[in-house]
C-alpha cells in the first residue's frame, strides 16, 4: 500500500511539472465542456454518441463539407434530447468560422487524413484544446509543427488513439508495472485488419462489396483508398505504436531512436476489385502501398519494436500485440500467456486467465459508464480522458509528444522504403525532455 500510494504521489508530482507548455489557456471551463466538431462522418459521429450521453459535454457546434453527414448528427442530437448544434458548411474553410466562436472549449477533429494538420494548427492558435482522430500529419516537419505550436499557445493536443485504452492492453499493462513480463526485451503491435469493404464501395451497398474509391463512393472510401495508391509504408501505425510505447515508457525515461520500414508487393486491393467485377478499371491501379508493411524500431534502453501494416489482404482481426520480457510474454493472435515457473508444464494458458487477475483498476471502476460504447468501450475511456483534461486544465492523457511520436512513423515509414529500407533517425520531438518525463498514463482516475 505505501509503494502504491508513493506511485501515485510520485505520477502526480512529475505531472505537475510538464502539466502544459508555456503559454496560456483561453478555455472558461466551469463544470461543462463546450464542445465542437469538425468532420462528422462515421468516426465523428462516434464522438458526438459519446458526447450527448454526459451531462459535463454541450455539443454546440458541428462542421462538415457533407449534408448527409450533418442530417445524421443533426437527427441525432436531437433524438437524445439535446440542443440543436450550431452548423458550419459550405467549404473547406467553414471550420474555420466555428473556430472564431470563443465560447467553444475543444475541438473534436474526425476529418480525412490530410486535414488534420493544419485544422489542429489552426484550432491550437485559437485557443481551443485538440482532440485530434489519427494521423496527426503527413510529413515529419508538419509533426515538428503541431509540437511547436502547442508549446507555443499552450494549448494541448492529444490524438484519440483508443487502442491504448482497450481492456486487455490495459490489463497487459498493469503486468508490465507489476514486473510480471520481467525486464521488457521487444514489443510488437500494428493494424492488421481486412480494409477492402471499407476502401471501396459503391455508395449503395455501403460496406458490402463495392469497388469504387473517390467523389462518388462513401465514408472513408472517398479519400483513404487514395493513400493506398499514392503512397507506400505503414499507413496506420498508432493503434501498435500508442500502447507500445506505453509499456516501454517511451518519452518517459525511454524514447524511439531508430526506424527502418520492409514493404511487400501489393497485390490484394486490385485482386479484390477483379474478383467483384472483372475488368474494373480499379482493378488495373498500380496500388503503391505494399499489402504488408513491417516497421522495426530501436529504443534507447535497448527494446526492439515490431509493428505491422496489414490490411489488403483477406485475414481475421488482430493487432499483433506481443509484450515479451526475461519471465516471460503475451501474445494475442493465440490469446495467451506464458510465465516462467508459473505457467504449467511450460505451455501456453488462456490470456484471459491473465488478464482477469490484473484487470486494469480503471476498467473495474469504470466498465459500467463504458458499457455499450465503440469497440468494446475503449471508446469510452478515450473520450472521457480527453473531456477530464478540458474540465480541468491539465494536461492531456496522451499529451503532444506522445501523439506525434506514434504518428509520425507513417512518414517516417515511407522515407525509410523510398531510400531502401534505411535506417532513419527517430526524431526526440521532446528535445531531451524524455529524459526526466515520468510515465503517468493510467496511473490515477483524475483523468486517466
Amino acid at each position: 500500500m505505501e509503494r502504491r500510494s508513493f506511485i501515485k504521489q510520485s505520477a502526480i508530482v512529475a505531472a505537475g511539472v510538464t502539466i502544459l507548455p508555456t503559454g496560456s489557456l483561453f478555455a472558461s471551463v466551469n463544470g461543462k465542456v463546450k464542445l465542437g466538431y469538425i468532420g462528422v462522418g462515421a468516426r465523428g459521429m462516434s464522438h458526438i454518441s459519446e458526447g450527448v450521453l454526459r451531462d459535463d459535454v454541450e455539443i454546440v457546434a458541428i462542421c462538415d463539407t457533407q449534408e448527409r453527414s450533418l442530417k445524421i448528427c443533426r437527427d441525432y442530437i436531437a433524438k437524445k434530447g439535446k440542443p440543436a448544434a450550431k452548423e458550419y458548411t459550405g467549404g473547406l474553410d467553414a471550420y474555420k468560422r466555428l473556430l472564431d466562436d470563443k465560447t467553444i472549449d475543444a475541438v473534436i477533429i474526425a476529418t480525412p487524413w490530410q486535414f488534420h494538420y493544419q485544422q489542429s494548427i489552426d484550432a491550437m492558435k485559437a485557443g481551443k484544446y485538440v482532440g485530434c482522430e489519427v494521423i496527426a500529419g503527413l510529413t515529419v516537419d508538419e509533426h515538428w509543427d503541431i509540437v511547436h505550436t502547442s508549446e507555443k499557445t499552450g494549448i494541448p493536443y492529444m490524438t484519440l488513439e483508443n487502442v491504448c485504452y482497450r481492456r486487455d492492453v490495459m490489463a497487459a499493462l498493469n503486468m508490465v508495472r507489476q514486473d510480471v513480463f520481467g525486464e521488457l526485451v521487444h514489443l510488437e503491435g500494428g493494424y492488421q485488419h481486412n480494409l477492402r469493404n471499407v476502401l471501396f464501395n459503391d455508395g449503395k451497398r455501403y460496406y458490402g462489396g463495392g469497388v469504387e474509391f473517390g467523389p462518388n463512393a462513401l465514408s472513408e472510401a472517398q479519400w483513404r483508398t487514395q493513400f493506398n495508391v499514392d503512397r507506400d509504408g505503414d499507413l496506420y501505425p498508432t493503434h501498435g505504436a500508442g500502447p507500445c510505447m506505453h509499456y516501454a515508457n517511451i518519452n518517459a525515461g525511454n524514447r524511439f531512436t531508430s526506424i527502418s520500414s520492409f514493404s511487400s508487393k501489393a497485390r490484394g486491393l486490385a485482386a479484390y476489385v477483379e474478383q467483384l467485377s472483372p475488368g474494373n478499371k480499379n482493378a488495373k491501379i498500380n496500388y503503391k502501398n505494399g499489402d504488408v508493411t513491417t516497421t522495426m524500431i530501436n529504443c534507447a534502453n535497448g527494446e526492439t519494436v515490431l509493428l505491422s501494416h496489414d490490411t489488403h489482404l483477406p485475414r481475421p482481426y488482430s493487432l499483433g500485440f506481443r509484450v515479451q520480457g526475461t519471465k516471460g510474454l503475451w501474445m494475442d493472435v493465440n490469446q495467451s500467456v506464458y510465465i516462467e515457473g508459473k505457467s504449467k508444464d511450460d505451455e501456453w494458458e488462456p490470456a484471459q486467465t491473465w488478464f482477469d487477475k490484473y484487470d486494469h483498476p480503471l476498467w473495474k471502476k469504470y466498465e459500467k459508464l463504458a458499457e455499450g460504447a465503440g469497440h468494446g468501450g475503449m471508446d469510452w475511456f478515450v473520450f472521457n480522458g480527453f473531456i477530464e483534461a478540458v474540465k480541468q486544465k491539465k494536461q492531456t492523457p496522451i499529451d503532444v509528444y506522445d501523439s506525434v511520436t506514434m504518428s509520425v512513423i507513417a512518414p517516417l515509414s515511407t522515407k525509410s522504403l523510398k531510400e531502401g529500407n534505411a535506417t532513419l533517425e527517430f526524431p526526440d520531438f521532446t528535445k531531451g525532455k524524455w529524459k526526466d518525463r515520468k510515465n503517468t498514463f493510467a496511473l490515477d482516475d483524475s483523468g486517466f
